[in-house]
C-alpha cells in the first residue's frame, strides 16, 4: 500500500530543511536541522518502499549524525565535520531508494514527477553538506579568498554546480573540493538525462494507450 501523500511530503520536508540551513550559523540549529533531515530521509525511504537494509543503514548514520550534531552544539569543533559528512550520507541514501522506486513505475504520474524532483534536490543538498564537511576538516579555506562558506552559501554553490549553471562567483581553491564539484556536475547531468528518458519512455496522455508495434495498431488508440 502506497503512502497517501507520497513525495509531496518529502518535498515539504526538503524545503523545511533548506530554510533551517539558512540559519545554521547557530550551532544548536545544526541539531534541529539533522532531526528534520532524518525525517526527510525516513519519509523518502518509506514512500520509495526501500529495502530493510537501506533503512537500517539510514538509522545507523542518523545516530552518528545526531551524536555529532549534539557535540557541535556544545562547541566540540572537530565533530562538526563528522556531523556534516553524516548528513551528506543520509541525503545520498534517499535518492538511491527514490530512483529505484521510479524505475518500477509503469507510467508517469504526479508522484513520479514529484519523486524525480525530490531526488534531484536531495542530491544537491547532499553535496552541499559535503562541502561544509570539507570546510570544517581541511586546513585551508574552501573558496580561497572568499574563505569557508556558511551552509546557505554552500547550498547555493551546490545547486549552481549540479545544474551546471556556473556563475563563477564561488570557486573551490583546490582539491578535493574541485574534484567533488566536477563529480557533482556529472551526477546532475546524468540524473537529468536518466529522468528525462524515464519520462519520455513511460509518458502516456490520459486518453490514449500504447498500440502494438506492427500494422495499423502501431498508432495510439483512444480509450472508450
Amino acid at each position: 500500500m502506497k503512502p497517501r501523500f507520497g513525495y509531496g511530503v518529502v518535498l515539504l520536508l526538503i524545503v523545511s530543511t533548506y530554510v533551517l540551513a539558512l540559519f545554521a550559523e547557530r550551532r544548536w540549529v545544526v541539531t534541529v536541522l539533522l532531526t528534520v533531515q532524518t525525517a526527510t530521509v525516513w519519509q523518502s525511504l518509506r514512500v520509495a518502499r526501500a529495502r530493510p537494509g537501506l533503512r537500517v543503514a539510514g538509522a545507523v548514520v542518523f545516530v552518528l549524525a545526531l551524536a555529532a550534531g549534539l557535540a557541535s552544539a556544545l562547541r566540540i569543533g572537530p565533530l562538526t565535520g563528522i556531523a556534516f559528512s553524516a548528513a551528506a550520507v543520509l541525503y545520498l541514501l534517499a535518492p538511491i531508494a527514490i530512483v529505484r522506486d521510479l524505475g518500477r513505475r509503469e507510467r508517469v504520474d504526479l508522484q513520479t514527477m514529484l519523486g524525480a524532483l525530490a531526488a534531484y534536490l536531495l542530491i544537491g543538498m547532499a553535496f552541499a553538506f559535503s562541502y561544509e564537511c570539507l570546510a570544517a576538516i581541511q586546513s585551508g579555506p574552501l573558496f580561497g579568498e572568499r574563505g569557508d562558506p556558511p551552509l546557505s552559501e554552500a547550498l547555493f554553490f551546490s545547486f549552481v554546480t549540479v545544474t551546471t549553471t556556473g556563475y563563477g562567483d564561488l570557486v573551490p581553491a583546490g582539491n578535493p573540493a574541485q574534484t567533488i564539484a566536477v563529480f557533482e556536475a556529472l551526477t546532475g547531468q546524468l540524473f537529468l538525462v536518466t529522468a528525462v528518458a524515464k519520462v519520455v519512455e513511460n509518458w502516456r496522455p490520459r486518453n490514449w494507450t500504447r498500440g502494438s508495434s506492427t500494422g495499423d495498431d502501431a498508432s495510439p488508440r483512444e480509450v472508450r
